[in-house]
């Protein structure tokens, strides 16, 4: 009997804990810290004994640990690292599937060398996605799951369209796939941090460039275009973006833990009640909100029993959590592709003016920084820890700045092979003349979210890492060059990047751009630029969608190149594109990030001379728009290394 109460099947189980009060769910939401008594930290061993001793108590054989949060977050907070508590394993993607006497972690080829180091080998596997012969999770339970088996996960931890996808490839050979009504690894953590409510910060119309209640209206018109009642809005970038609010309780995210509820009349915030004190309240009142009820983050669930209750159609989005999908009966539910999303990823004029503006300054900070790196690199105290620390220190002296974007990827020689690689005491590198120097990093300011690569050679290349570096760098100008129609899709720029390294038999392994938020995180999707057509975020692409442009490659053990800008899609002229696509609209990009590309790793002889005109032509951009700031910050140093780093590149003789 205690077996039996402890799990639940399918959408009908979960509706019934919906209507009978959501405790049991709601508890899973947030607070287990509670239960922790003893705040030793336990060892790997134990953690996965004690995971196996519940796994036996729900009468599963395997059980799911994703890396996301309640909110299918990329980046998350300390308390939700669930996935690095069993595994050690701290990058931002990826899967471990625990069964009673195996335990095993699936991640993309951007941390397959990361993993390999930070996983255990004697009690983990690590799957490396993509490779040949390396089985699938579906093909792994399969093989590895006895007759009638059940898979145990978190409701709120893994999409409605994962859930069910999985569990109709499990159902097909006679396996279960169950949504817990306990998060194991919550039950184990004994001491986990606690969940952040930070105090909120109202973003002025000056940088959001849109009301509140305009873009709440927005929804609304989609609501009643499809015949809905309401959307419940459980991504927390979008809830961000759609109440001018911005938040710290994720590391680098503007964002804050909440869920939304936008209906044609009202608007239910949950979220901890304590933070929207008069200030807020002021701020949603100037931004035209209307009737705002805050409730506990907690009660989402029995928020949504209401609007099911009263015979409401929910809207939701399919990177929704099963938890929220399965609360709302079939009948009453409609689930598409985000509609906030879509209106986010287009930036409107004053986002955009800002982002443009954001570049300038933090190209300004990156270019210090490397004129810096370029005179203190043979004091032999420069570190990938202190390099990035003091890049951190440049980005601070401009305006507007309010934090990182991320954790800079700073990484020297064979780490930086390593696409996500992010250094550690155990692992910082001296930087030095003897190999490429990799950063990775960003900005968040007021008006504007910043993502840049660089890949610089202190002393002499070699002829290998000339050509890496200037097939990569081929690729990038052909993406930055493109001409294509509206609603281009995202692969067509996937291709365009990775020609010149397929020609010579070099790729990569991960996307070739991701969308940016405006103040908001720095991964954001729509746009991608990925192979896969098929991808929920390849929505294509419209004027003022913002993406990255990164194309790179990886030799294991010794180096890593990567070149990275953000555009800006925009209209092409009339006289670039004479005919217009026969009506359909004709798009460019206009490239935001304002950084010099080092002359000395190119290869002039593999450039054509259109890319070395279009190089030549970037780098009178950066020149004269970042120049005049570096006299105006009173480095002239830096304003003279720019000169040398920017002058015209003439073709090989």
């Amino acid at each position: 009997m205690k077996q039996s109460r402890r799990y639940l099947v399918g959408i009908s189980a979960l509706l019934v804990l919906v209507v009978g009060g959501g405790v049991a769910l709601g508890r899973a939401l947030n607070k287990d810290d509670e239960l922790a008594e003893d705040g030793t930290p336990k060892s790997m061993d134990v953690i996965l004994a004690e995971i196996r001793s519940l796994m036996q108590d729900y009468s599963i054989e395997a059980y799911i640990v994703p890396s996301v949060d309640a909110h299918n977050s990329e980046y998350i907070s300390q308390h939700d690292r669930r996935l690095q508590y069993v595994t050690n394993f701290t990058g931002s993607a990826g899967t471990a599937i625990i069964t009673l006497g195996q335990a095993a972690l699936w991640t993309d080829s951007r941390y397959h060398l990361q993993a390999d180091g930070e996983l255990d080998a004697a009690h983990w596997t690590l799957m490396r996605e993509g490779l040949p012969g390396v089985p699938t999770r579906d093909e792994w339970l399969l093989a590895n799951l006895s007759p009638g088996a059940l898979v145990g996960t978190d409701p709120f931890l893994i999409a409605s369209t994962e859930y069910g996808r999985l569990g109709s490839v499990l159902a097909q050979r006679g396996y279960r796939l169950i949504a817990l009504e306990r998060n194991l690894v919550d039950i184990v953590w004994n001491n986990r941090p606690p969940q952040t409510a930070d105090e909120l910060l109202p973003l002025p119309l000056a940088y959001s460039g849109r009301r509140a209640a305009d873009k709440v209206q927005a929804v609304r018109v989609t609501l009643q275009e499809h015949g809905a009642n309401a959307i419940i809005v459980s991504a927390l970038d979008e809830i961000a973006w759609l109440v001018n609010l911005r938040g710290s309780d994720i590391l680098y995210n503007p964002v804050f833990f909440a869920y939304l509820i936008v209906s044609h009349t009202q608007l239910h915030l949950y979220t901890n009640a304590d933070r929207i004190n008069a200030t807020v309240r002021a701020h949603l009142a100037s931004e035209g909100v209307g009737e705002l009820e805050v409730r506990d983050y907690r009660d989402i669930l029995p928020g949504i029993d209401e609007y099911v209750r009263g015979g409401n159609r929910l809207m939701v989005s399919t990177a929704c959590s099963q938890a929220l999908y399965a609360a709302i009966p079939a009948d009453q539910r409609l689930q598409q592709y985000s509609p906030v999303a879509k209106l986010k990823a287009v930036k409107n004029a004053v986002e955009a003016a800002g982002m443009r503006r954001a570049h300038v300054r933090d190209g300004a900070a990156v270019v210090r920084y490397l004129h810096w790196l370029e005179q203190s690199v043979d004091g032999g105290n420069v570190t990938e820890l202190s390099g990035a620390a003091q890049l951190h220190d440049f980005r601070r002296q401009q305006d507007l700045f309010v934090d990182l974007s991320f954790a800079a990827i700073s990484a020297f020689g064979p780490n930086g092979a390593i696409v996500h690689y992010s250094p550690s005491e155990d692992t910082d590198r001296p930087i030095t003349r003897d190999g490429i120097y990799l950063i990775d990093s960003g900005g968040q300011y007021l008006d504007g979210t910043t993502d840049v690569t660089r890949s610089v050679h202190l002393g002499e290349p070699t002829a290998f890492q000339r050509e890496c570096f200037t097939r990569v760098l081929k690729g990038f100008l052909s993406v930055a060059a493109a001409v294509f129609p509206v609603r281009a899709s995202g692969t067509t720029f996937d291709v365009l990047a990775r020609k010149a390294l397929w020609d010579v038999g070099l790729d990569y392994g991960h996307g070739t751009g991701h969308g940016i938020g405006a103040f908001l995180g720095v991964h954001e999707y729509p746009p991608s630029f990925v192979s896969n057509s098929a991808s929920p975020s390849n929505q294509g692409l419209v004027e003022n969608m913002f993406s990255s442009n990164e194309p790179g490659y990886y030799e294991p053990g010794q180096f890593g190149v990567r070149i990275e800008d953000i555009v800006q899609v925009v209209n092409a002229t009339a006289a670039t594109v004479p005919y217009d696509f026969n009506g359909r609209g004709a798009l460019t990009f206009h490239t935001n990030t304002l950084v010099p590309i080092q002359q000395r790793l190119i290869e002039r002889a593999l450039l054509s001379p259109a890319e070395l005109a279009q190089l030549n032509a970037y780098h009178r951009r950066v020149l004269e728009e970042v120049g005049p700031l570096l006299l105006q910050q009173n480095d002239p140093g830096a304003h003279q290394w720019l000169t040398e780093a920017t002058k015209e590149m003439v073709a090989a003789s």
